[in-house]
Parts: structure tokens; sequence; C-alpha cells
């Protein structure tokens, strides 16, 4: 998938372009290093309560379990969400996450698989937070 020169910069220290394409991707492994990585750094300045709306809408639109152009619709619409949550939480890792999540939501299209793929990614991150001690 071709990025515009502004998208192939970093999206935060923890994490480039690159990796979450391969993570939308399929590459189970880089998922797991990268998801680790986020959810150590995310542990100290990230409650889970202050994503837990946007997580349960990702959990909502994996359950109806057709991913289809409405799912796809709705999954971008999780953006101003983010966008909010890290706006209300300018002094945490919020914005981090939310820069994060929505970099790969821009990769995940109306793909099935890429979706399945994205849900793995964010419930890995939120896995790896609670694991490193947060709360």
């Amino acid at each position: 998938m071709p990025r515009s020169r502004e998208h192939q910069q970093q999206t935060t220290s923890l994490v480039n372009d690159q990796e979450l394409e391969q993570i939308i991707a399929g590459n189970a492994k880089k998922l797991v290093e990268v998801a680790e990585r986020l959810g150590q750094d995310f542990a100290n300045g990230l409650s889970t309560s202050q994503i837990r709306n946007v997580f349960g809408e990702v959990k909502r639109l994996q359950m109806k379990g057709q991913f289809d152009q409405q799912a796809a619709r709705e999954l971008i619409l999780l953006k101003p969400k983010l966008a909010y949550q890290a706006g209300r939480h300018d002094r945490t890792k919020v914005p981090q996450l939310a820069k994060v999540l929505s970099a790969a939501i821009d990769r995940v299209g109306s793909d099935q698989r890429r979706f399945e793929n994205f849900v793995d990614f964010f419930e890995a991150i939120l896995a790896y937070h609670k694991a490193y001690g947060g709360r």
C-alpha cells in the first residue's frame, strides 16, 4: 500500500510505519514484538479506562463477524474518538497510543484479515500493558 511522503515518517518513537504495515499485513512475530514494546512503555502513564470505550467499539465490530463496508466506516470513525481521548488525557500516554492506533486503522481498509490483525494488535498492546503493571 503506497504511502505519501508525509506518512513515511515515524508514527511514534516506539513504532514506525513499516512495522505497522507488517503487523496489519499479518506478521505475528512483529505484532508481538511491537505490542510488548508499546505495552511496556504505556504501563506508566496510561490506564485502560482511558481507552476502554474505543476498545469496546473495536470488539463490537469484531463480534459482528462480517467486516463489510459499514464496519470499515465505523472503524474509521473511531479515529475522532481516539483524538478526543488524546485531547482529554494530553499529559499521559494516550496521545501516543491514539497516534499508533489511528495509523494502524488507516492500513486496515475494508479487508477482514487486516481488521483481525488490527484487533490482535490492539489486544496484545493492552495485554502487555497489564503484564507490565498497567492499571
